[in-house]
């Protein structure tokens, strides 16, 4: 009888053990060419086209995006170091965009409630206004990130999301580049982000944070509004919606400059 009981529990454990090794998430590091098999059979699973997982063929891991993810350095420039040295040379832009665009921004503030003003100092202090949006193939970062043992969880995710961009026909594979953490299009947005926020605001059926600054401002206010953006409300820091603004970059200095920039941005208006 002990016998007996003993081998069921032996066979349940294997059982219980073979069915973790079938539902666990690839294990980050070791042999990469494994890994990234394991990590296409999962992506199978939840429903990821075999076109899409294509897109990982022949993948390999990029070291300076691993060297430049364990050497990042604290942010700790002040907010008048930071403001002075990023908001003067893109003032003028800025105040240019916002008349470019005023009609769009127009609309886009009645659908959202983000005033154009800060969607526009938001844009350029990204990528300067859509000009730099960074050489890094996109699906290859966010691989090496999910591969790489420091934050595998969270880019693994990210990089389901990368795929799920390229499956529902927003960008193509070879469209997809941008900073060396997988953030991407004009506003510099993660691949999870563009699958909840990005909108198709110039109705072409894709939404597409490369090319079009209509989804690109759109979605940034999208962003914002569903990270409790108050219409009508003021953005300093202390104000409704200092917060949203820290949603978009938890630095400090970040969205305080955020908020100067779209104040000299209103007074200009």
């Amino acid at each position: 009888m002990q016998l007996r009981a003993i081998g069921f529990l032996l066979s349940a454990a294997v059982s219980l053990l073979s069915a973790g090794e079938v539902l666990a998430a690839p294990a980050c590091g070791g042999d990469f060419q494994a890994w990234l098999s394991d990590f296409k059979r999962e992506a199978a699973t939840k429903g990821i086209s075999q076109q899409a997982i294509g897109a990982l063929d022949g993948m390999t891991p990029d070291q300076n995006v691993i060297s430049r993810d364990h050497n990042q350095k604290v942010f700790d420039q002040s907010f008048e170091q930071f403001s002075g040295r990023m908001i003067p040379p893109r003032l003028t832009r800025g105040e240019n965009m916002l008349k470019r665009y005023g009609s769009l921004l127009v609309r886009i503030e009645q659908a959202y409630g983000v005033p154009g003003s800060v969607l526009v100092a938001i844009w350029g202090l990204e990528t300067d206004f859509g000009s730099n949006i960074g050489n890094f193939p996109t699906l290859r970062s966010v691989t090496t990130l999910a591969y790489d043992c420091r934050r595998a969880e969270l880019f693994r995710a990210e990089l389901m999301d990368a795929l799920r961009i390229v499956d529902r026909g927003d960008l193509a594979p070879n469209e997809m580049r941008g900073a060396w953490a997988g953030e991407m299009g004009q506003t510099q947005l993660m691949p999870s982000s563009y699958i909840k926020f990005a909108v198709d605001f110039d109705g072409n059926g894709k939404r597409d944070l490369l090319h079009s600054p209509a989804d690109v401002l759109a979605s940034t206010a999208n962003f914002l509004a569903s990270k409790g953006w108050k219409r009508g409300q003021p953005w300093d820091p202390g104000a409704p919606n200092f917060d949203a603004l820290k949603e978009w970059n938890k630095s400090e200095v970040y969205a305080r400059t955020v908020a100067a920039f779209a104040d000299q941005l209103e007074g200009e208006h």
